[in-house]
């Protein structure tokens, strides 16, 4: 029997909001991930037909989670070999609703932490997060990250296996060890925010689940600014994500259609940042989400404070050195102060090596010989540019770039 549409809406709102919620607390009280997430689909799967007939209750997420832990209990009593996970099942008996135990919030903290530990090889750590927590399938997580549905099955079977055998702790690290466990979960949430940041198309969707995630974050951890600062990072940065291309082209900041950028995400980003600002704890995340608003709150690209953001960028690199950030630095010299002073750090960067075939050094490079009037030596850096760019959307913009000189 098909379920009515108001009910299939319903048990989707509940899988986006619940499912990681529902397959921590069993992962939790077995230890078994497989049997976690099979019971979590039966209990989904069994919400479709029951809410059609008993209607949509009012704790979806308590009734997931107590028919996923009936299904769990099942499973174990009838399987004789796995008498040992029986001494986890009082702890599956808590009702649903009560407050985790130890102060936590949330029972996917723990997860997050889990799957995100520095044990893990990093591409795994981004996997098993999108799976037990985000709910993906093994073949949109490979193909979000254009890679084989069986070698991200391997992958994921691998991750498992090492947190068994390695006695990985299925917790939330000590205090002494949260602030650098914290920017280890970071890194992976924002590199599937970035994976999706970078699609051009939009197809994939990982730039929703990085929220997603990152607001989980958040409310586990509301006493850490950079959790903040993660999550209003990925919002200002979305509010214009859809707009950086158009007809398969890349689209300058600067050329942007400012009025169509969701004005009520960069609200909403800019309030989180100056929640997490208001800690006095700055780090990279809160920074460079300091600066996506400055970009973002600007009513048009010649009243943006590039002296605001050259400063940002000298704070973040102190923050988090790299050469990237030196780059955009130079950009921020460059139109702060002048082009000749950026086009001297962007030759510094040059000359280091230390960006030698990555495609931005020569593109910024040409965009500043571009401005600077000097057009022959900007088409040679444009050249240099497209051969180095990864994506048709790079080219097709630096292609557009060339012909109008």
């Amino acid at each position: 029997m098909t379920a009515p549409p108001a009910v299939g809406a319903a048990v989707d709102r509940a899988y986006r909001d619940e499912w990681g919620q529902v397959v921590a607390t069993l992962i939790g009280a077995t230890g078994d991930w497989d049997l976690a997430e099979d019971c979590a689909q039966e209990a989904f799967a069994a919400a479709l037909s029951t809410w059609a007939r008993d209607g949509v209750p009012d704790r979806p997420g308590a009734w997931l989670t107590t028919t996923a832990r009936n299904r769990a209990t099942d499973r174990l009593r009838r399987d004789t070999a796995a008498k040992a996970k029986m001494r986890e099942l009082a702890l599956l008996a808590r009702d649903p609703g009560e407050p985790a135990t130890e102060g936590i919030p949330d029972e996917r903290l723990r997860l997050i932490f889990t799957c995100c530990h520095p044990a893990l090889p990093f591409p795994a750590r981004v996997a098993l997060t999108l799976r037990t927590l985000a709910g993906l399938s093994t073949a949109e997580i490979a193909k979000a990250f254009l890679t084989a549905e069986s070698t991200m099955a391997q992958r994921l079977v691998r991750a498992k296996r090492k947190i068994v055998e390695a006695g990985i702790p299925y917790r939330v690290p000590p205090a002494e060890l949260l602030s650098a466990r914290l920017a280890a979960v970071s890194a992976v949430l924002y590199l599937v925010f970035n994976e999706g940041y970078g699609d051009a198309d939009g197809q994939r969707g990982l730039t929703a689940e990085g929220i997603h995630l990152a607001r989980i974050l958040v409310r586990s951890l509301p006493a850490e600014p950079e959790a903040r600062g993660l999550l209003a990072l990925m919002l200002l940065l979305e509010a214009r994500r859809p707009y950086r291309t158009a007809d398969g082209v890349l689209v300058a900041l600067e050329d942007q259609d400012r009025s169509r950028w969701d004005h009520a995400m960069i609200a909403e980003g800019v309030g989180i940042l100056d929640e997490a600002l208001a800690a006095r704890r700055p780090g990279p995340y809160q920074v460079q989400a300091a600066i996506a608003a400055c970009h973002a709150t600007a009513p048009d690209s010649a009243a943006t404070d590039w002296p605001q953001i050259a400063a940002l960028y000298r704070e973040l690199a102190r923050l988090a050195p790299s050469p990237v950030v030196d780059l955009n630095y130079a950009v921020a010299v460059a139109l702060a102060d002048g082009i000749p002073a950026g086009l001297a750090l962007v030759d510094e960067l040059t000359e280091s090596g230390r960006l030698e075939g990555y495609y931005l050094l020569p593109a910024t490079r040409a965009d500043l010989l571009r401005r600077d009037g000097r057009a022959a030596e900007a088409a040679v850096a444009y050249e240099t540019a497209l051969e180095l760019a990864p994506t048709d959307a790079e080219r097709r913009y630096l292609t557009g770039r060339l012909r109008a000189l």
